[in-house]
């Protein structure tokens, strides 16, 4: 008898249990569910997803040349040593075995390729992510993206040979054609407002920023003291984490319609927008400094100021203080003047410019880290400004769909970072790393006078003509309310309105004249993109 009460009373309490565990599940979902909450737990989400991507771009730095040595093959050589007497004449002598490891001729190469491999690979799938982005939505390729960066890190972490380091590396390359321009595409798509954007933006490029900077170190320090397959093991967990977080807040694969969801503009077309070729342009421009030396800048730090191992792992940390500050200074800068973005881009380009052209002329540590912080604070100018802007260029130009413009904004990163490891040391060798670093800054001083194309972006009208007939189905962005209003308001006649204009113009019985009434509907059914 006791023993079915005691029974009783466990089931009642784990049911109670139950039921209390269940309601704070739905609360939590219906609190996830709110919009503005969900949209804060998305830029989480996708700011998570743009660390992992860019931790494991960077955190084989320190790792992989140490690991493919180990990887070398070994060859036994017995050396002949003689002992001499009191005299010198010789008087016995022994042999002993030593290891010698082969030497390999081409890792330099092997090491630029495998570095360059997830560029070249992404820069390859981007234009059919950024298709199958506008097509379907943000939430599936942001999914996939990071299922194939969790597989690409377990098999970093597992693989015991170049070729499945390769295979690694190529398969980060895809994953992130698909994280990094859907998560940056979600984050345009979910802030409509322009300084909402912005910030949403700048928040991203800071992580973007922290992930590529900390990277090395902490690679680092856990493969000397944990092993190689530490650091990946983490981020390979992390990025699990994320992908069960996405399913919890949007569960991509349930519930689905796509016929109501508006026709991007193909990516060719957006290619051939001479404003986003702009843009595009001076995203890779100013991005080559870095790319270029990145796999350069020790060699040259081992052999001009015969720096230790310390500070050739820690050249690039210094530089994320300047770089957020450069997101913070732009970001509050277009939040009060908005029409002076390609200035701000413009300015950034000077300072890159003049950056590289300094850093030759360092001759110790200290000296160095100046030029490499006000690179890094001129590349988050440039960034933070024109991100924004293409997100922009695509409301008033085409149709308000995101993931084939930000298909072509990582392809002008993937393009400098393809060639970057390829060709600097290349160039390195052929004519040396001073006229490497003039090269790269008088690029970019004198690509930023083009940014003076982009002045008038800011007055250019909307064009809505592709949506008109999904706006009937409600706004889907800024500017689709903003038209919306206005045709709502055209429908009821402005009546409110109708005071304010003189009646000696001859005013129908709407309170609108004809010729008035005419020119607003025009504009209505206008779907040029000319200027205010």
């Amino acid at each position: 008898m006791a023993a079915e009460m005691a029974r009783g009373l466990v089931k009642a309490a784990v049911m109670k249990f139950s039921d209390v565990i269940g309601e704070r599940t739905k609360q939590i979902r219906g609190a996830m569910q709110e919009p503005r909450r969900q949209r804060r737990i998305m830029l989480v989400i996708v700011c998570t997803a743009l660390l992992l991507d860019n931790m494991l771009y960077m955190v084989i730095v320190p790792i992989i040349p140490n690991y493919l040595e180990t990887l070398r093959t070994y060859k036994l050589v017995y050396v002949t040593s003689a002992s001499n007497g009191t005299n010198g004449s010789a008087l016995n002598s022994s042999q002993r075995a030593v290891l010698y490891s082969n030497p390999n001729a081409n890792e330099d190469i092997q090491i630029g390729v495998l570095f360059a491999s997830k560029a070249i690979l992404q820069l390859l799938a981007n234009p059919l992510t950024g298709t199958f982005i506008d097509r379907v939505g943000c939430d599936i390729p942001l999914f996939i993206g990071l299922i194939i960066i969790f597989l690409s890190t377990l098999t970093f972490a597992f693989g015991e040979s170049y070729a499945m380091l390769f295979v690694a590396r190529s398969l980060q390359g895809l994953g992130s054609a698909f994280a990094d321009t859907s998560g940056i595409a979600m984050i345009a798509d979910r802030y409509t407002e322009e300084s909402e954007r912005s910030s949403a933006l700048g928040i991203a490029l800071a992580f973007i920023s922290f992930g590529s900077l900390a990277a090395p170190p902490f690679g680092g320090i856990l493969y000397q003291f944990a092993g190689k397959r530490v650091p990946f093991l983490v981020l390979s967990f992390v990025s699990l984490l994320d992908g069960i977080l996405l399913l919890t807040v949007v569960s991509p694969f349930t519930g689905r319609t796509r016929e109501n969801m508006p026709q991007g503009s193909p990516i060719y077309k957006l290619m051939i927008d001479p404003y986003i070729a702009v843009v595009a342009g001076a995203l890779t421009t100013c991005n080559i400094p870095l790319a270029f030396l990145e796999p350069t800048i020790s060699n040259w730090m081992k052999q001009t100021m015969n720096a230790s191992e310390w500070q050739m792992g820690l050249t690039w940390l210094p530089a994320f203080f300047p770089h957020i500050l450069g997101v913070y200074v732009t970001v509050r800068l277009a939040a009060k003047y908005p029409n002076y973005q390609w200035f701000y881009g413009a300015i950034g380009m000077v300072i890159i410019g003049a950056s590289s052209c300094t850093v030759p002329a360092c001759r110790n540590f200290e000296e160095l880290i100046i030029p490499l912080c006000s690179l890094c604070f001129g590349i988050a100018l440039v960034d933070t400004a024109l991100l924004p802007t293409l997100a922009f260029l695509v409301d008033v130009r085409h149709v308000s769909v995101y993931g084939s413009v930000y298909a072509i904004a990582d392809i002008s990163y993937s393009v400098a970072y393809a060639l970057g490891p390829i060709v600097a040391g290349q160039i390195v060798h052929t004519l040396g790393f001073v006229q490497l670093n003039l090269g790269m800054g008088c690029v970019n001083v004198l690509y930023a006078p083009t940014l003076l194309l982009l002045r008038n972006v800011c007055q250019m009208k909307p064009s809505l003509s592709e949506r008109n007939v999904l706006l009937e189905e409600g706004p889907k962005g800024l500017y689709d309310t903003i038209r919306m209003e206005e045709r709502s308001t055209g429908k009821k006649g402005y009546g409110s309105s109708a005071g304010n204009y003189s009646t000696a113009g001859g005013l129908d019985n709407i309170g609108f004249d004809s010729s008035r009434r005419n020119q607003l509907l025009s504009e209505d059914d206008s779907s040029g993109s000319d200027y205010s």
